[in-house]
């Protein structure tokens, strides 16, 4: 299994787990890159963190926001290997495992049901979905996020003022990351 795949796997396994929204692979400021992060209702932030080989687990703890776990990222955070690559007691305290074969994923040890999140953690977070946002507005110029957004309000208007009859007018969509 390469390292590509297990990314994949944990990306899908954290829309599986309610994450609205869901990165893989990008920056922030503490120089931090989850290889997944998710969202769930009330700004919940899940980090997946995938180890294919047993020295790239052992490297991470010497990372400064493993050693100092104020500035990382993450209320919930897992380890994803491959099946029987570490051991529940290696792992840091508060972290979770999920376990691949093939590709299916097991979770064989849950994190305890507290935040581990601080609030450098949470300014950390923002700054990554600031940057993600600011990626996307780039490459949707000339047109803002807001306007890309607004998008069933165009289609409104194109269609005289009656929705398709699939979609839900924006004041009906269900957003549980706002509450």
């Amino acid at each position: 299994m390469t390292h590509a795949q297990l990314v994949n796997l944990a990306v899908d396994w954290l829309r599986r787990y309610r994450c609205g929204v869901v990165l893989s692979e990008q920056a922030c400021a503490s120089g931090e890159m989850p290889d997944a992060i998710g969202w769930k209702g009330k700004c919940r932030s899940v980090v997946v963190e995938c180890k294919i080989s047993r020295a790239d687990f052992v490297a991470d703890r010497g990372k400064p926001f493993r050693q100092n776990s104020e500035i990382a990222l993450g209320c919930e955070r897992f380890y994803m290997t491959p099946a029987g690559l570490i051991a529940p007691p290696e792992l840091p305290a508060g972290w979770g495992l999920l376990e691949c074969a093939g590709r299916k994923v097991e979770m064989r040890v849950k994190p305890p049901p507290r935040s581990l999140r601080t609030a450098a953690g949470m300014e950390h977070e923002m700054n990554l979905l600031l940057a993600s946002l600011r990626r996307v507005e780039i490459r949707i110029e000339p047109q803002t996020i807001t306007e890309f957004l607004k998008w069933k309000n165009r289609l409104l208007e194109y269609n005289g003022g009656v929705y398709p009859r699939e979609l839900r007018p924006v004041s009906e969509e269900r957003n549980p990351h706002l509450g």
